[in-house]
């Protein structure tokens, strides 16, 4: 019998096979990861509502199919975790609020259907700030989201706790959601893989009953909802559960003419890369500018890529981004919450609610947006990728939303998102890889952004730096070694 830590430091990959050739019992993994969250999550925080028995039922259920020679789906017995913003049948969806603290859907979003219909174990909701609305781990519900390489330092967000669960083991993959780099951020300050698609590739489902129910924030053209694990083939195998299309997001793409697994495979010699250290703009944590230039060399170097320094040529899409947030939010139910719960709701966000919004301001949103898009499709029609620091700085202080200086320059608090939210406002896929980590042992996350619709090549892309520079050996010191 496999020991817990052997179990936890298994990827799901290999979890999910050594359980269809009957080398592992569901049971048993489960268990061992349900002892390695009773460990870990005082210190983390990571799961705001666990689900232990439940974990375990599904559990049993699987193991008996198997036993009985049934189909038990691909990632059967396989532990993960949903983000809070996610919906899910008859467990409660907090969303970081005090509104929604008792809140218990009676539907699942399309991915918990999917992944549930594919054998996967849901073993808890993973924490998040107070309706995503932020790119940190605190919220006025819960226990702080701690990172697991520093545990004074964030985990990224807004799927906070999907990062922290992956990073220390407690499960071997989660779900998180990404409005303007939420998969993106705590995949990068956890050190782990983390998947942008391109737009429409995994549907989302706003629901009817209520403007945020059942599924996750009310930003239809800007929401993705992606995987976040320790290794590549990780993330290509979730995807190739939840990707495809439904009639409940009218955004949604037709099935996909490729196989998500089979996208893995193939060098990137010869390829045109751009690189873009800044923007043209952002202000850079000068480490984050080291370790991310030391990645972009491993394509030139040792994948075979020709790379340059090229910026798309747009000038600072911030505000604009904000303004296509308060376009798709239900401004209107939110104000009626805002009524009733002011003095509990985060500060910055009752600000954002309470902000008097101009249709002008928000016309204007969406000519920008037009304008990063067709800034970025004459400079992809050059290159074949484009990559770029996933995050300006290293994982920083608790309880902030973002550092005041950046490299000597004083920042507004979500700048360090610099290279995140642009790629939602123009809906291609983008990844992040581990990159390297910081002299104190902080992760840095590498940005690889495809062509509309390239998703086959950013995984290959990702899969090949993977090889190149591997990453799934190393876990922060809160693990047991």
């Amino acid at each position: 019998m496999a020991g817990v830590d052997e179990i936890c430091r298994m990827d799901a990959v290999t979890q999910a096979h050594k359980i269809r050739r009957k080398e592992l019992s569901p049971v048993e993994v489960v268990d061992a990861h349900l002892s390695r969250m009773e460990a870990l999550e005082p210190k983390l925080h990571a799961f705001c509502t666990p689900t232990p028995e439940l974990a375990r039922a599904t559990a049993k259920r699987i193991e008996s199919d198997i036993v009985a020679g049934k189909d038990a789906g691909p990632l059967a017995g396989v532990p993960i975790g949903i983000k809070d913003l996610v919906c899910t049948k008859g467990i409660r969806t907090v969303s970081g609020s005090v509104a929604y603290r008792d809140f218990v859907p009676d539907e699942d979003d399309i991915v918990v259907e999917r992944l549930s219909a594919a054998g996967a174990v849901i073993i808890g909701k993973t924490n998040v700030p107070e309706f995503g609305y932020s790119a940190v781990g605190h919220n006025p519900v819960f226990e702080t989201t701690r990172n697991p390489w520093n545990l004074d330092r964030t985990s990224g967000g807004s799927s906070a706790g999907s990062g922290a669960a992956v990073a220390s083991g407690m499960c071997p993959f989660a779900i998180g959601s990404d409005g303007g780099g939420s998969v993106r951020i705590p995949s990068a300050h956890c050190g782990l893989y983390g998947l942008k698609a391109s737009m429409g590739r995994v549907p989302l489902y706003p629901g009817t009953k209520d403007e945020r129910y059942p599924g996750v924030s009310s930003w239809e053209s800007l929401e993705h909802i992606g995987p976040m694990s320790r290794t590549v083939a990780d993330g290509a195998l979730m995807m190739s559960v939840i990707a495809g299309p439904d009639p409940r997001d009218r955004h949604s793409l037709p099935a996909a003419s490729f196989d998500w697994m089979d996208c893995l495979k193939g060098d990137l010699k010869g390829l045109k890369v751009a690189y873009s250290s800044d923007w043209g703009y952002a202000a850079v944590d000068p480490a984050v500018r080291r370790i991310v230039g030391d990645a972009v060399r491993v394509f030139e170097r040792d994948l075979g890529c020709s790379v340059e320094e090229k910026h798309p040529g747009w000038s600072d899409p911030y505000g604009a981004f904000w303004g296509l947030v308060a376009l798709e939010s239900d401004l209107k139910g939110l104000r009626a919450m805002a009524d009733k719960h002011a003095a509990e709701i985060t500060p910055h966000i009752l600000d954002f609610i309470r902000r008097p919004w101009t249709a002008e301001e928000l016309t204007d949103a969406v000519i920008q947006r037009k304008a990063v898009n067709n800034k970025m499709w004459r400079l992809m029609q050059s290159y074949d990728l484009l990559l770029t620091p996933t995050l300006a700085v290293p994982p920083f202080a608790l309880h902030t939303q973002g550092p005041e200086k950046i490299d000597g320059r004083i920042v507004a608090p979500f700048q360090w998102l610099a290279f995140t939210f642009p790629l939602n406002m123009t809906g291609q896929p983008a990844a992040t890889v581990p990159a390297g980590w910081t002299d104190d042992g902080l992760p840095v996350g590498l940005q690889i952004i495809g062509r509309h619709l390239d998703d086959p090549l950013v995984l290959r892309a990702s899969a090949a730096f993977e090889a190149a520079r591997p990453w799934k050996h190393r876990w922060p010191s809160i693990v047991p070694q």
